[in-house]
């Protein structure tokens, strides 16, 4: 018998086929029974139909859904049962509370109850707010904060990158580390890949802790480079905090050539809300080192004189809730005046989308601050992708012209403002572990809207009309990055 290897060729390629396609059949089996979203699950369908081989790669790092899959248990925090207990107290006592003696703060009440459903957002009245409008004036006041820091420091952030900003935190946390004060720090696995061992090493060996989250080792093949930790936390003795949009690059203070100036928003926080904040990051903190610190000289309840109600809310993949984005939509809901909006990625899912056309369509003065520019081609195309259909529902839109705005902000009624590290996009909405802060309050509001109509004036308002006869090649372009962007 004379052996034939053309047989056993077409043998192995017929049953490597088979299983391919077997492999395929059972992916899109599992992306529909997840029962995502319509424009999500077709997405995927099409990707592993169009480019199967590159299509099963992509899955496999970005398809899988951790909200469903519970990416860590709070277990070991006893389920944060005193947590729930303070927040079902502040529901059934919401009506008759005394923050909301302000009428237009207490129209506002529904946002605050679902808040304290979803994500167990304690509101906190006596805090002291001040706004962060730029890099330069953001870093100064961090770093004048971590100076003074007495018992510990908690820092959280998706970027820290060599280079000035980051030497000099590095000198700070250095110098406070030798005074014996307490530091952590949990840095992106991904956000923060180029920072080198050196920097982490010299941290080390003073004492500071400091971890990575969701560490990668060979990003493109795993699928932890889709969850990432996007938030930017920083607590100092439990009683003075900051969040907003700001990462220690030298971008964020510097700017990048070829888009100009970097434009952001932060909030520094003094007060109770501080102690929200902390327990953001003490959560994360025993995701990433199973270490519980749940001790009250974590939680020291600070109060000022000043009145500014906040609630902190966080969300992500280890959610039940996209707290965030349910935020963002009752938020709209409740607009009876308007809505401004400034996000550097605007890629809102179907119920945002509907809700600002809505509002649009209702008579509520809706405007939204995109960049002209950005730093990434396929979230700038996808956001140009909803251009056209918000604009024949009568929203303002506007490019701004005067470098990369970052800023991620939302002001409603002039009285409810948000500030945080969520954009307006479905990442952010379903995928990144994010913090923002709801602030019930009118100057701070006013404050930031006042920024706001300023950007506006280094803006461009989009005519329909002229929008309408952009190149078809754009078109394309949009098309295509909206049918991906889900996806990434």
């Amino acid at each position: 018998m004379i052996f034939n290897w053309n047989d056993l060729w077409l043998y192995l390629f017929g049953l490597l086929g088979t299983i391919y396609i077997l492999t395929i059949v059972f992916t899109l089996i599992v992306v529909i029974l997840e029962n995502r979203s319509p424009q999500k699950t077709i997405s995927w369908i099409l990707v592993l139909i169009l480019l199967p081989i590159i299509g099963l790669i992509f899955y496999s790092v970005f398809g899988q859904s951790y909200r469903k899959q519970k990416m860590f248990s709070l277990k070991g925090l006893g389920d944060l049962k005193w947590l729930q207990k303070l927040s079902q107290n502040q529901k059934g006592e919401l009506e008759k509370s005394k923050l909301l003696k302000d009428e237009r703060i207490h129209e506002k009440k529904n946002v605050m109850t679902l808040l304290l459903s979803n994500s167990k957002a304690l509101l906190t009245g006596q805090n002291r707010v001040k706004v962060l409008n730029d890099g330069e004036e953001t870093f100064n006041e961090i770093y004048n904060a971590l100076r003074k820091a007495n018992e510990h420091i908690h820092l959280e952030y998706y970027i820290i990158e060599d280079g000035e900003l980051a030497s000099e935190l590095h000198e700070i946390l250095i110098d406070r580390a030798k005074a014996g004060v307490e530091i952590r720090i949990i840095y992106d696995g991904v956000g923060s890949w180029k920072l080198s061992q050196d920097y982490i090493g010299s941290l080390r060996s003073v004492g500071v802790k400091i971890h990575a989250f969701l560490p990668v080792r060979f990003p493109i093949l795993t699928s932890r480079i889709n969850y990432r930790n996007h938030r930017k936390i920083i607590v100092i003795d439990g009683k003075t905090a900051f969040v907003g949009g700001l990462n220690f690059a030298d971008r964020y203070k510097n700017g990048i050539p070829e888009i100009g100036i970097w434009r952001d928003t932060h909030l520094k926080i003094v007060g109770e809300a501080a102690s929200s904040l902390q327990i953001v990051f003490l959560i994360d903190w025993y995701f990433v080192r199973q270490e519980v610190l749940l001790d009250e000289k974590y939680r020291p309840n600070f109060k000022v004189k000043e009145r500014c109600l906040i609630q902190i809310v966080s969300s992500g993949a280890d959610s039940d809730w996209a707290s965030i984005l349910q935020a963002y939509f009752s938020a709209i809901a409740s607009a009876k005046q308007n809505v401004y909006i400034s996000s550097p990625y605007f890629m809102p899912n179907g119920s945002i989308l509907m809700a600002l056309k809505t509002a649009a369509m209702s008579g509520i003065d809706v405007r939204v601050l995109i960049p002209e520019k950005s730093d990434s081609a396929m979230t700038f195309y996808g956001t140009l992708s909803y251009i056209e259909e918000l604009l024949e529902a009568g929203v303002k839109i506007y490019f701004y012209k005067a470098g990369f705005n970052h800023s991620k902000i939302m002001m409603v009624d002039g009285i409810i403002s948000t500030v945080g590290t969520a954009n307006m996009d479905i990442r952010s909405f379903e995928q990144n572990f994010e913090v923002n802060a709801l602030v019930y309050d009118e100057k701070v509001t006013m404050e930031l809207r006042e920024r706001f109509l300023n950007d506006l004036e280094q803006s461009d308002l989009i005519d329909l009309k002229t929008w309408q006869k952009r190149p078809k090649s754009q078109k394309i372009k949009e098309s295509l990055a909206r049918i991906f962007t889900p996806l990434l």
